[in-house]
């Protein structure tokens, strides 16, 4: 059994929640092609800004994006440290699944020769 630390665990939890939703999902997404200004942001979204900003709040609090006032324009840019999180997190688990459903395979490759 992995064992993780519950820092890291609550920090994990955090950002799998912020991605569980797809206004948040589809924020992060547009972020990845570089930093923009919450309304450019919220642009596409059929939401008041201070609603749209709840949004901004959550992949803030979680550490995904962080954000810079200037003026009276605030930017958003993607940390990516967060997602290599969920993307070692992810791969441990794709490890583990994929061994055991090699241990499946010989399991039944062993079963079939057994009733030859």
């Amino acid at each position: 059994m992995i064992r993780q630390m519950p820092k890291q665990s609550a920090q994990l939890n955090r950002v799998f929640q912020a991605l569980a939703d797809p206004t948040r999902r589809a924020v992060v997404e547009r972020l990845g092609s570089g930093p923009a200004a919450m309304s450019e942001l919220a642009q596409p979204f059929a939401m008041a800004l201070p609603s749209f900003a709840q949004h901004l709040d959550v992949l803030e609090g979680c550490g995904l994006v962080r954000s810079r006032k200037q003026g009276r324009v605030r930017t958003y840019r993607l940390v990516p440290r967060q997602l290599q999180a969920v993307d070692s997190w992810m791969q441990k688990q794709r490890a583990g699944w994929a061994r055991r459903l090699d241990q499946l395979d010989q399991h039944l490759k062993t079963m079939k020769e057994q009733q030859r």
